[in-house]
């Protein structure tokens, strides 16, 4: 069975907001998981729609597979670094901003037995 992958580095929001979107599209076809992330209303969707859609595009073009017999095998979503800031307050001090990046990874696998989506 064919695997291919895509990754986002840094992608500027919480992993903990990222992780409640993924948990949703693990394991299911590529265009079910599609459908899902289009009509959710969360702003961690985009980015894991862009992933997602970047891992089909790598798996038709290095492989030559068809989007509809993709499944999500593996999609994580990782801590990434964070970007440190300061805010200006009374007294000339300055109070500490911590900004969280994550780091999406979704894994496509081929599987022609298990589920075929009807292309029409």
């Amino acid at each position: 069975m064919a695997q291919v992958r895509a990754l986002a580095k840094h992608i500027r929001m919480s992993a903990n907001k990222a992780r409640r979107v993924i948990n949703q599209i693990r394991g299911r076809p590529y265009i079910e998981a599609w459908i899902i992330l289009s009509w959710m209303h969360y702003g961690a969707c985009y980015p894991i729609l862009k992933v997602m859609h970047s891992a089909a595009a790598n798996a038709n073009h290095n492989m030559g597979l068809n989007k509809h017999n993709l499944f999500i095998s593996i999609a994580e979503v990782n801590e990434g670094t964070l970007f440190k800031r300061f805010q200006p307050r009374a007294r000339g001090r300055g109070y500490p901003i911590q900004k969280p990046t994550c780091h999406i990874t979704i894994v496509l696998e081929y599987q022609k037995e298990k589920y075929v989506w009807e292309e029409k």
